[in-house]
């Protein structure tokens, strides 16, 4: 039996969307809503918020769907719990259950951009019943590995420097790096990353942190990728100086307790309908081309996947007309 939505309030950010802060079993998640019709649910990545999504929740709130983007439990105005545990994909998988109880639905497409890719994933991996299809942004889809503990995986990818979700798995080490500037780290982090100011290729990559040094020395320096602005950016930097990174960050810190609390999922086929969306230039797409060849396998209800020429990693913010495009044509499909 569904209950009464929550109360909303209409957004200053992203014109025709509401806000509201719903209950869940871990807390409290903020979301943007807009729209009538199935529930579509937006997983953002790091280092974003639901704010990433204002381009496509009027277009797919014109599509004919309940479009709602949340803030990942650490992040916005979301619950931000101090264990470092309490950020374990179980746990924010529960959020997603407890947000579509929360609106009264009992059913919800699931779509998600890099670290929200792998939360959404495991979403329809975990609560198939509840999350019946689901769209996969930057980072590709690739089964649970028994085999290779992730801490130990991502040690040997930086060989002799270290890669950046190991410098993210120690507490306490990329705040110091962000706290003093985290204005200038998000331009750095979000310029270095999109596909129209990345650093050229055989330059050395901002994805490895050089023996006794940090991210943002490698990250690219001048003017702002076409789609961010100075007022966008001040908007989404306003949100992570109030609230700190660690949030954030704690979700690399649980890589190796979500492959023990997954352990039962080892190799397990996503089943469900499914899109994957990727950019060319970014370094998910060409380091995981393995994870997506191996889709006819791994993702056997795939729908269509993409790939989109010229673009980087914030694919939904940099190409928002060519996402909405290929993401209502989708969620058409999986909802005739």
């Amino acid at each position: 039996m569904t209950q009464p939505a929550p109360a909303a309030r209409p957004s200053a950010t992203v014109p025709g969307a509401v806000h509201r802060l719903v209950d869940v079993p871990g807390g409290r998640i903020h979301l943007l809503e807009q729209g009538t019709g199935p529930l579509v649910l937006m997983i953002h990545g790091f280092p974003e918020t639901s704010y990433s999504w204002r381009h496509q929740l009027s277009a797919v709130a014109a599509a004919g769907f309940r479009a709602v983007a949340v803030d990942v439990r650490g992040y916005g105005r979301s619950s931000a719990p101090s264990s470092a545990d309490a950020y374990r994909m179980t746990a924010l998988v529960g959020d997603n259950v407890g947000v579509v109880h929360a609106l009264g639905e009992e059913t919800a497409t699931v779509i998600g951009h890099d670290v929200g890719s792998a939360i959404a994933a495991d979403s329809a991996l975990l609560r198939p019943d509840m999350f019946t299809a689901v769209a996969l942004l930057s980072v590709p889809y690739a089964p649970w590995n028994a085999a290779v503990r992730p801490t130990d995986g991502f040690a040997r990818v930086g060989g002799s420097e270290e890669f950046y979700v190991s410098y993210f798995q120690q507490a306490g080490r990329a705040e110091a790096e962000i706290g003093p500037d985290v204005r200038g780290w998000l331009a750095g982090f979000y310029t270095s990353l999109s596909g129209d100011t990345m650093p050229p290729p055989g330059t050395d990559s901002p994805f490895f942190v050089p023996a006794g040094g940090s991210m943002r020395e490698r990250f690219t320096g001048g003017a702002l990728p076409s789609w961010l602005t100075e007022a966008e950016l001040d908007l989404c930097s306003a949100e992570f100086e109030r609230t700190g990174l660690t949030g954030a960050l704690n979700r690399y810190r649980n890589l190796d307790r979500d492959w023990e609390d997954l352990a039962a999922w080892d190799r397990a086929r996503l089943t469900c309908p499914a899109l994957f969306v990727g950019g060319a230039l970014d370094s998910s797409t060409t380091w995981m081309a393995d994870a997506i060849a191996d889709y006819p396998t791994t993702l056997p209800g795939l729908v269509s996947s993409h790939i989109l020429d010229g673009c980087g990693h914030w694919i939904q913010q940099e190409r928002p007309a060519e996402v909405n495009a290929i993401l209502t044509k989708w969620l058409r499909t999986v909802h005739p």
